[in-house]
């Protein structure tokens, strides 16, 4: 029994790879395979050979035994086409994601693509680094300008998030309950009431700090890529290794996982007096914007 549990799951690693790439879909849905299938079983239909039929469907069965797990129709047809969809699937997204950038990003992105397209074309042309091994280190780009892009849709969302917090009226229920929470004793269930309703509005307090906190790292987070593209483009004619671009990118790279590890997990402790919670909310929407 473990070694048929073994085997159907060494069968399952063959057939679809570590990395995703459907090999049985590929080797069975494609215009070559279903016309050389359908057309046999039809022609024996057809014609009256039931022989053919079956024949037919034995190499086809035999087709899909073998054909995912070849290493050559890997190389030279599966692995193309699934990078190929990938690529596609990839593209799709990102336009998906750009769309939800605000304009001024979405020109700034533009910048950077510019940028990058400059900055491989003076790594080419320096002598010192070796095409081979710049094409590794160039492709980082693309996913630092993936980087941007999540960081724009991020700070974008806070930033309209923000707009949502009515704060006078907030400050309005907040005096009202302060008044109930003074004038009457405890064990009135009129004091509970509003001491649970501005521990609310104190909490929305504290959340709209976590979004100021998030918008300024994210905003500050992409200007610095910004700068690194710009940096990239002075420094690139006088590189002597490929390492020394992908190690400027990677540690760029490493500081954006953090400032999104923070957006994802944006609770900081923040306490207020009872007389300042709402006071100082239009330096805070002045400062973040």
């Amino acid at each position: 029994m473990g070694t048929t549990n073994h085997t159907t799951s060494g069968t399952k690693r063959r057939v679809v790879d570590e990395d995703g790439a459907p090999y049985a879909r590929y080797a069975f849905w494609n215009p070559y395979n279903i016309s050389l299938f359908l057309g046999g079983v039809v022609l024996g239909a057809a014609t009256g050979h039931e022989w053919l039929s079956v024949l037919t469907c034995a190499a086809e069965v035999l087709w899909m035994i073998f054909a995912p797990d070849s290493k050559i129709l890997r190389g030279l047809w599966f692995d193309r086409l699934f990078e190929a969809e990938k690529k596609e699937s990839d593209a799709e997204r990102r336009q998906a994601r750009i769309g939800l950038l605000a304009a001024n990003d979405s020109m700034r992105l533009s910048y950077l693509c510019g940028q990058r397209q400059v900055i491989e074309r003076l790594a080419k042309e320096n002598p010192s680094l070796t095409v081979d091994l710049l094409h590794d280190e160039l492709a980082k780009l693309e996913h630092l300008l993936d980087d941007f892009v999540e960081l724009g849709v991020t700070a974008t969302r806070a930033e309209q998030h923000t707009t949502t917090f009515d704060f006078p009226a907030m400050r309005r229920s907040w005096r009202i309950y302060e008044e109930l929470l003074g004038k009457h004793g405890a064990g009135d269930p009129r004091r509970e009431v509003a001491a649970k309703n501005m521990e609310v509005l104190r909490q929305r307090r504290a959340r709209y700090e976590d979004l100021c906190r998030t918008i300024q790292v994210t905003r500050g987070q992409m200007e610095l890529i910004e700068q690194t593209f710009r940096l990239l483009g002075d420094e690139i004619m006088t590189m002597a290794s490929p390492r020394e671009l992908g190690g400027r990118i990677d540690e760029l790279r490493v500081a954006v996982d953090a400032v999104r590890e923070t957006a994802e997990d944006s609770s900081f402790p923040v306490t207020y007096e009872a007389e300042d919670v709402f006071d100082d909310v239009e330096v805070n929407r002045r400062q973040v914007s």
